[in-house]
């Protein structure tokens, strides 16, 4: 199976539910069977001829949940997609720009996550 490299990086506090680590680089499978959908888990191990399309952010930020997060998963995801509050940046654009979760990931990406919401 072809996998990409991603790098991730949390900001505005994110990083703390992430281990207090503010950069991550993951490895992911390149292709997802067409028919994954966010509330699967996560493990992909599908046979060779069933139909595949290109990894995208949704898969990435279910991949994060389940693999990454330590604490506190409604902080950070919220039906599918990341909660109200959190800026996502694709190699440093605004993902609305980029399609959203639709976005189909590259080698060598890079996703940002920041938390715009702050406590007092």
């Amino acid at each position: 199976m072809s996998t990409i490299s991603v790098k991730v990086v949390f900001g505005g506090g994110l990083e703390q539910l992430f281990s207090n680590e503010k950069t991550h680089g993951i490895s992911l499978p390149s292709q997802i069977p067409v028919t994954w959908d966010p509330s699967q888990v996560i493990k992909i191990s599908g046979t060779q001829s069933e139909e595949k399309r290109p990894v995208n952010i949704t898969y990435l930020i279910h991949w994060l949940k389940e693999h990454l997060l330590k604490e506190r998963s409604e902080l950070f995801e919220e039906g599918g997609t990341v909660r109200p509050g959190i800026l996502v940046l694709v190699n440093d654009t605004d993902w609305e720009l980029e399609g959203e979760g639709d976005y189909e990931l590259k080698d060598n990406d890079e996703i940002v996550f920041i938390s715009t919401l702050h406590g007092g």
